[in-house]
């Protein structure tokens, strides 16, 4: 009965670790742990309905699992949530929404949604278009060693955006994060 061990156990079989994977065992113990409002639970049965795992994909599904999740201040559902926003996936598109939880998960130092920010301000998506916040908010990304803050301060760097040009500068953010594969 314990919505941690639950949990962990959803982690094992959803990652097939130490078992096979099994995506519908993974929900049955995130369901359990979920139900007694384990906020990590919420979001990870968010994860399935979005992707489709073990469950047809369902973005509005995903989107109430994230919405408790968030509620309790999970960084994660909070940023899944924002990911659901700026794609317009199981609700309207809307960057005001997007940005609003990006923002409550950066703030909890989430290298995902601090990239994710700096991508908004980038593009002038919802926001004005500003590279030296894009450039702020990727810097605190890349810090953790997030892959797509990195990618994206080297291409402020390439690019000159919000920076001096420096290819040098383009380059080590570049090579950091296809060191991790980007």
């Amino acid at each position: 009965g314990d919505a941690k061990a639950q949990t962990q156990l959803g982690v094992l079989y959803a990652n097939g670790q130490g078992v096979p994977q099994d995506y519908a065992k993974a929900r049955q113990w995130y369901e359990q742990a979920a139900a007694q409002g384990y906020a990590r639970a919420q979001n990870f049965l968010g994860v399935l309905y979005s992707k489709g795992q073990g469950v047809p994909r369902d973005y509005t599904t995903a989107r109430q699992w994230y919405e408790k999740a968030a509620a309790q201040g999970n960084e994660n559902a909070q940023n899944n949530l924002g990911v659901l926003y700026f794609e317009g996936k199981g609700v309207p598109q809307d960057y005001t929404k997007a940005r609003q939880w990006y923002e409550q998960a950066a703030a909890q130092g989430h290298a995902t949604a601090q990239s994710n920010l700096g991508i908004m301000y980038g593009n002038g998506n919802g926001v004005p278009q500003d590279y030296t916040k894009a450039r702020q908010w990727y810097e605190k990304a890349a810090a953790q060693d997030n892959q797509g803050g990195q990618y994206n301060l080297g291409g402020l760097y390439f690019s000159g955006w919000g920076v001096p040009q420096d290819y040098a500068m383009a380059r080590q953010w570049w090579e950091k994060a296809a060191a991790q594969g980007y």
